[in-house]
């Protein structure tokens, strides 16, 4: 079980891949319109249309001694944009499957544990590994369904953000009636998405101690969770407060750390700015 405090390494390794991922094809994405340039003056007022080639050819996008021929944006259109949609959408997906599947495999792990009648025999050899082979080979579809739903609705809340942007960003200003229509749609959906990770959680211990599907597990746990309240509430606080405290303690560690090295460095005029910086890091 020691390996238990390592593999959270592993999921972080591909979520980072993938974010880079989805940055690097979102950039081919935002470049893939033709390029807008027009006329600006010296004051920075944006006139008519320009020909860059043209003017780079005569004279490096100077069109007279006032006036340049600047870069302005990208035109979209709608394949581009159901494109950027597309890729959003898939890395919602991704990346909350990535989250799913280290949280069955640490439940799988940690259940194997508990639930052997001799902990000497019936523990595998390797139980993170044995549960990472039963999640991939078993759960995977159940894991891919759970993450499909929240990452509907992350997508319906980055489609409320841009709806307000769009609002916002327009000839005309949102009314009262709006905005207060808009916030609470983005505040339910916020709420949503959390009830949603939290429910996931636990049906994902549900699927990896029983093997049930995932509607199934969800059902399960979420009557379990309502048959221990009490117990839930009081155990989140109490785990949300001794996660603090270590947080709290690391941090406080490592900046004094930090204080006592660096203040020993004379070639360094103001040490307490590389220990804010680490320990703003931890």
């Amino acid at each position: 079980m020691v390996f238990s405090l390592f593999f959270p390494i592993i999921p972080w390794l591909l979520q980072l891949i993938l974010f880079g991922w989805f940055v690097a094809v979102l950039a081919f994405l935002v470049t893939a319109g033709t390029p807008n340039y027009s006329a600006v003056d010296s004051n920075g007022t944006v006139k008519s249309p320009c020909d860059f080639t043209k003017a780079v050819s005569d004279n490096y996008g100077i069109l007279n001694n006032d006036t340049t021929c600047k870069f302005i944006n990208f035109n979209d259109n709608d394949h581009i944009f159901r494109m950027q949609v597309y890729h959003l959408f898939g890395w919602f997906w991704i990346m909350n499957f990535i989250i799913a599947l280290g949280q069955c495999v640490l439940a799988g792990a940690f259940a194997s544990y508990y639930w052997a009648y001799d902990k000497k025999n019936d523990v595998p050899t390797f139980p993170v590994a044995a549960s990472f082979y039963r999640t991939l080979r078993y759960h995977t579809g159940s894991l891919a369904f759970g993450s499909l739903i929240i990452a509907i609705v992350q997508l319906i809340r980055a489609g409320l953000e841009y709806l307000d942007h769009k609002l916002n960003g327009g000839p005309g200003q949102q009314g009262e009636i709006a905005k207060y229509i808009m916030k609470c749609l983005k505040c339910c959906f916020w709420c949503l998405e959390k009830f949603l990770k939290f429910l996931n959680k636990n049906a994902y211990i549900e699927i990896a101690v029983y093997g049930k599907n995932f509607c199934v597990s969800a059902k399960n746990a979420f009557f379990l969770l309502m048959r221990n309240i009490l117990r839930v509430v009081v155990l989140d606080k109490v785990t949300d407060f001794i996660l603090f405290i270590g947080q709290l303690s690391i941090t406080f560690g490592v900046g004094v750390g930090s204080f006592y090295w660096f203040k020993r460095q004379s070639n360094l005029n103001y040490y307490l700015a590389p220990v804010f910086v680490r320990t703003n890091r931890v």
